[in-house]
């Protein structure tokens, strides 16, 4: 029987072959057919409800763990990450066989399971956040959700969407928590992220469609899962055959492992070190987010005008010098330069990844980014505790008592260090930055060949990173194409 290639599930499509003896028909359980939208939806309501949590998230870690709060936020942060790296390529791997919808209805489960704890007990708080990890990976099935249904070219600017809706979930939530904690408490900001997140969850189960075919059941679902499906490590291990790839990737190493301690910390920081007060805090989040959101969406704009290469050098330079601003700054006014810094440094990712869809082969696409990706997922498991382990190192760690004041109780050789440098882990992020730069001034910026002359059939609506061959009602699958389910770009 000759072979069915189903490139692009839609709703309600029949996809028909000639000499096929029967005809494939992909149906939708969801409203509409699978669209970016449903997946925008995902993101904002579920990071939406962890925004509303910053605030008190803030003042549990610091009451909790009074002694060395950013210490343990960087071990729960980075276990966390490091269990999210771990299965995100298993998660990957058995949505291609389950199917989308199940694996984000099962993300967005556990990423939201440690909400209700917070008012009962913050150390089961805490522990489930870090537990939580080996299922939080809704960013991976996201953008496995994202790939289905969107051509080659559209792929970039639906991925800076995503991040653009990461961005826009966090401009209003953490003020509006931080104004329900003090005026009812940190109980009914607790209730109401939960009732947000069990509407994401009863969103996913009436309204988002399966973006893959319906399965021959006997078939799907007993189809066997090879370990380098499942392996997180296996992209990592085929970073040195290609030399312009592996140039990626360290810079990625470089520049993203102290962003994803960053982000693991920053919130944290500002209050507990810098003296700002809750509402401050949320505005300033507000800020960056908008013009996160304004910078994203014009990233393809930037990369016409810039090109690729210069366009992730740039960012990389920006991000270069909001790090150094959080680890040298002490004043307020400083931490906002910094805020604006890191807004407008955010192209750096989104650039990368469209860097490597545009140079590499249609065929290579889901092992490429998957390489690019394990790597970046690495970095939000090791960069947490990176710097929670640095704060530690120099005791940077305050509590309520000493909110916002140095710390003059604890005599000791590193206090001369932090009152030249306040923040040591930007200062050490920000000299990692300036190797990144350094590799990727040496990445090789010419297009592939065979890319330039890509057929009018390969720029159909497809899935690169997943092809689809059903043979005598057998389905089977690359074994590097859950390898773009790696991403993990998102942190409490």
């Amino acid at each position: 029987m000759p072979k069915i290639y189903i490139k692009k599930p839609l709703g309600g499509m029949v996809i028909r072959n000639r000499n096929a003896i029967k005809d494939v028909v992909i149906t939708s359980s969801g409203i509409g057919e699978p669209s970016v939208y449903h997946a925008l939806v995902v993101i904002f309501l579920e990071f939406f409800a962890w925004g509303l949590l910053t605030m008190p998230v803030i003042s549990t870690l610091n009451q909790t763990f009074p002694d060395h709060t950013f210490l343990m936020n960087g071990l729960v942060m980075g276990i966390k990450g490091i269990l999210s790296f771990l299965s995100a390529p298993l998660v990957g791997a058995l949505s291609d066989i389950w199917g989308r919808k199940f694996f984000l209805l099962i993300t967005v489960f556990f990423t939201c399971a440690p909400i209700p704890l917070m008012a009962i007990n913050s150390w089961w708080f805490f522990a489930m956040i870090s537990i939580s990890g080996a299922l939080a990976v809704t960013f991976s099935v996201v953008f496995a959700y994202v790939a289905d249904v969107t051509t080659v070219e559209e792929r970039s600017r639906a991925y800076g969407l995503v991040s653009a809706t990461f961005a826009a979930s966090l401009v209003i939530s953490p003020a509006l928590g931080a104004l329900l904690m003090e005026t009812y408490g940190d109980t009914l900001v607790a209730a109401l992220a939960t009732a947000i997140a069990v509407l994401d969850v009863f969103f996913i189960l009436v309204a988002v469609p399966e973006s893959l075919p319906e399965k021959i059941r006997p078939s799907s679902w007993g189809a066997p899962i090879s370990w380098e499906q499942a392996d997180p490590f296996s992209a990592l291990r085929k970073v040195g055959s290609d030399q312009t790839i592996l140039m990626q990737c360290v810079a990625v190493l470089l520049s993203y492992l102290p962003e994803a301690g960053q982000y693991s910390c920053i919130f944290v920081y500002l209050k507990l070190k810098m003296g700002f007060n809750s509402m401050e805090v949320a505005v300033f989040i507000a800020v960056v987010g908008t013009l996160s959101i304004s910078v994203q969406v014009t990233l393809g704009y930037l990369m016409r005008v810039f090109g690729a290469k210069n366009t992730i050098i740039l960012g990389l330079v920006l991000e270069m010098l909001q790090l150094l601003w959080y680890g040298l700054g002490s004043k307020s006014w400083m931490m906002w330069a910094a805020g604006i810094l890191a807004a407008l440094g955010s192209i750096t990712y989104p650039a990368i990844s469209a860097f490597v869809s545009i140079h590499s082969h249609p065929d290579r696409q889901g092992a490429v980014q998957g390489m690019v990706t394990g790597m970046r997922g690495l970095c939000n498991g090791l960069g947490p505790a990176l710097f929670g382990v640095i704060f530690y190192l120099f005791n940077v760690d305050l509590n309520d008592d000493i909110m916002g004041k140095p710390d003059d109780s604890v005599q000791n050789e590193n206090n001369k260090y932090t009152e030249l440098i306040p923040g040591p882990p930007f200062a050490i992020g920000a000299l990692m930055v300036i190797l990144a730069i350094l590799v990727a001034i040496y990445i090789p910026d010419k297009h592939n060949e065979i890319i330039v002359n890509r057929s009018s059939s390969e720029k159909k609506r497809a899935s690169v990173d997943v092809q689809y061959e059903i043979e005598c009602g057998n389905k089977s699958t690359s074994p590097l194409a859950p390898l773009m389910r790696s991403d993990s770009m998102a942190q409490l």
